[in-house]
């Protein structure tokens, strides 16, 4: 192999163009899925406080909010409901009338092609803020199953495009499967967030969906945050379950879970650009600390280049007007 000086890897980089033309890991609009807080209620946008530029809409904002989201060319929405009320069997998250239910057609009909995930989990929805049925002040995994096919059946009747499980309860994705194919949804997709870490990233998630838990803490059923083998175990059993697409959760913190589950299974994989991260760079960004464009594209390049297909993240809208531009 031949040596400096004859070997000069600046060649390749002198001029833009041609390091575009070289460039291993391209990110574009068509990677991104956008989150939506949907509440319930009239007229409402409220910005959430720690994650500057992202707001709580009511259903009926939906519809300009998607067709936006739609011209900037990002091709699909996950769904997230505050629900008017809860209570200890979040049963409002699988009620016909509640908000994601009446969400769904509002989005299908404002942007047809728009695809649109919701969320299946109960913390939004339960008054403890748990994602599952608690019995005797833990947390029931085998009888939350039942109404996490319940909640992914409503979604899949209302007209959802994929049901993400968010919940990490055991056996979850085979109780939505058998859920949707026993009454005729056998073509609605699972995206699983398989490897689900109990991260300190989703505190502004928690003021933006109202779900804080209300005592104790998701560790027994979220992942433990030193662990990868863990996560391999975890993506092939929801793959053995039927999973269609896995996700990891966060992305930024755990590119190395990305990697591995990247280099150990074909399935479709997507990350998830939790809302602390999303958080950090707004903050740092306010400060004049870092440059947020700069930034942003280059975690999102990051998180790509790591081995995802699909990136969920609350910058989409952005990283979309900056990528056209770029």
């Amino acid at each position: 192999m031949a040596e400096f000086p004859q070997v000069r890897l600046h060649r390749l980089r002198r001029w833009e163009q041609l390091r575009k033309m070289i460039a291993e890991t391209e990110i574009n609009a068509g990677d991104f899925i956008y989150p939506l807080f949907v509440a319930s209620g009239h007229g409402i946008k409220r910005e959430i406080g720690s994650m500057p530029g992202i707001f709580q809409l009511s259903t009926d904002l939906l519809a300009k909010e998607v067709e936006e989201i739609a011209r900037l060319g990002i091709p699909a929405v996950i769904l997230f409901g505050l629900p008017e009320t809860k209570d200890e069997l979040g049963s409002e998250a699988y009620s016909p009338q509640g908000v994601i239910q009446k969400a769904i057609p509002t989005v299908k009909e404002a942007v047809p092609d728009l695809v649109v995930v919701t969320d299946v989990c109960l913390c939004e929805y339960t008054s403890h803020g748990h994602c599952g049925i608690i019995v005797e002040g833990h947390v029931d995994n085998d009888r939350t199953l039942e109404i996490l096919g319940k909640i992914a059946h409503s979604h899949a009747a209302a007209g959802a495009d994929m049901v993400a499980p968010s919940d990490m309860m055991d056996g979850r994705v085979k109780a939505i499967r058998e859920a949707l194919d026993a009454d005729g949804f056998h073509t609605t997709p699972i995206m699983s967030y398989a490897a689900k870490y109990a991260s300190s990233f989703y505190a502004p998630f928690r003021e933006a969906a109202e779900c804080a838990p209300q005592f104790g803490d998701r560790r027994s059923y979220q992942m433990d945050p030193p662990n990868v083998r863990e996560a391999l175990r975890e993506v092939a059993q929801d793959i053995a379950e039927g999973a269609d697409i896995v996700m990891v959760k966060p992305a930024l913190a755990y590119l190395d879970v990305i990697r591995k589950v990247r280099d150990t299974f074909n399935h479709p994989l997507a990350a998830y650009n939790v809302s602390g991260e999303f958080a950090m760079v707004k903050a740092a960004a306010q400060k004049g600390w870092l440059d947020e464009r700069a930034v942003t594209l280059e975690i999102l390049s990051a998180i790509k280049r790591a081995g995802a297909d699909i990136i969920i993240t609350y910058h989409a809208k952005e990283a979309a007007r900056w990528l056209r531009s770029h």
